[in-house]
């Protein structure tokens, strides 16, 4: 039982760490020094940094992935509004931490993707796994004609995702809400304009 607990503390304070000193400035002493617990502790429990780093990343997906059947699982709401859900929910959580970190995905896609096959291949996999709902809702909203169809949802979804985490990349830097709420204000007067208003 006593293992767990230090594994689960390890694997939150890692996503800590990270988040403040990115993968390569992230120390093995910064991670347990965070979680409280010995450092032959994690080496009992991950046989390397790039492992660790990869259950960090999908320990934050699954909390991403619970934000995306949130908004885009909401039956109640059309397509569009599915979609802007989705991205007030992730600005709350950054506005909730003062716009000082971004997102882990796009954060490790910029550095450790370049230092680890595995890691890149990884992210590669999120990646698509991400984009698909938002690729069906894109569809559902294309097939009621709420959505403008002259591009396919799947690169609707892939321009969407690209995007916004450029948005965040760049709230980084100006710790603030402006950049995200641009990206909303642009991308739904543009390539998400609502079609059924339209004469």
């Amino acid at each position: 039982m006593a293992k767990h607990s230090h594994r689960n503390s390890i694997l939150e304070a890692g996503r800590k760490v990270m988040f403040r000193k990115g993968y390569i400035g992230a120390g093995v002493r910064d991670i347990v020094a965070e979680a409280g617990v010995p450092q032959g502790s994690f080496t009992n429990h991950f046989r390397s940094k790039e492992e660790f780093t990869r259950e960090v990343l999908d320990l934050y997906f699954q909390d991403l992935q619970c934000a995306i059947e949130t908004a885009l699982g909401d039956a109640g709401l059309r397509p569009r509004q599915r979609i802007e859900k989705y991205l007030d929910i992730i600005t709350g959580r950054l506005a909730a931490d003062g716009f000082s970190r971004g997102c882990l995905i796009g954060d490790l896609s910029l550095e450790a993707a370049p230092q680890s096959e595995m890691l890149r291949t990884r992210l590669a996999e999120i990646f698509g796994e991400w984009s698909a709902p938002f690729t069906a809702c894109i569809a559902e909203g294309q097939a009621s004609g709420e959505i403008d169809d002259a591009i396919r949802p799947e690169d609707l979804a892939e321009f969407l995702l690209a995007s916004w985490e450029g948005a965040i990349l760049r709230m980084k830097v100006s710790r603030d809400a402006q950049p995200l709420e641009r990206f909303k204000k642009i991308v739904f007067a543009t390539v998400f304009k609502d079609h059924t208003h339209e004469t």
